[in-house]
């Protein structure tokens, strides 16, 4: 069975200790088995799974770019030259606003989300993407508003 395949099997236990876990994230193991009605033992048991299996890939806090100041989120599209997709993410995981990179199929390479301080801002960062000669072409649109945020949790 590949990861995917196994990743999907989430059981109705799981499915709510991943709900609680997304509310209430620093909830620990006792709090979670209290609020389930589980074992402790079990909820560990059922965290150590999830995180074995991929399920949950951290437990890390999200952080928020506007909280930080950065103001203005924008997505570039790159064509690059082909065979160079290595050395160009190296390039781009080397800027800090580069906070997310896709390759994808259509015009572009890569999907890049970047974030800046302003729109002078974006602008130093697009020129520290670009300086990369193995970016041949970019295209930048700005983002409004994120009216729904990153989630992953109504696929469980």
């Amino acid at each position: 069975m590949s990861r995917a395949e196994n990743a999907r099997r989430v059981d109705d236990l799981d499915a709510r200790l991943l709900r609680e876990l997304d509310e209430s994230p620093r909830a620990g193991v006792l709090e979670l088995s209290r609020r389930l009605g589980v074992a402790r033992g079990t909820v560990q048991a059922r965290l150590d799974r999830l995180v074995e299996r991929g399920v949950i890939a951290t437990f890390a806090p999200t952080l928020d770019p506007l909280a930080l100041g950065y103001t203005v989120t924008a997505f570039a599209t790159l064509e690059i030259r082909q065979g160079r997709g290595q050395a160009v993410l190296a390039h781009l995981r080397s800027i800090p606003e580069v906070l997310e990179v896709h390759t994808i199929t259509g015009p572009g390479d890569m999907l890049c989300r970047v974030v800046a301080q302003s729109n002078d801002d974006l602008q130093h960062v697009l020129d520290r993407v670009t300086e990369y000669p193995e970016i041949v072409r970019t295209s930048t649109v700005i983002a409004l508003s994120n009216p729904v945020r990153h989630r992953v949790l109504p696929l469980v």
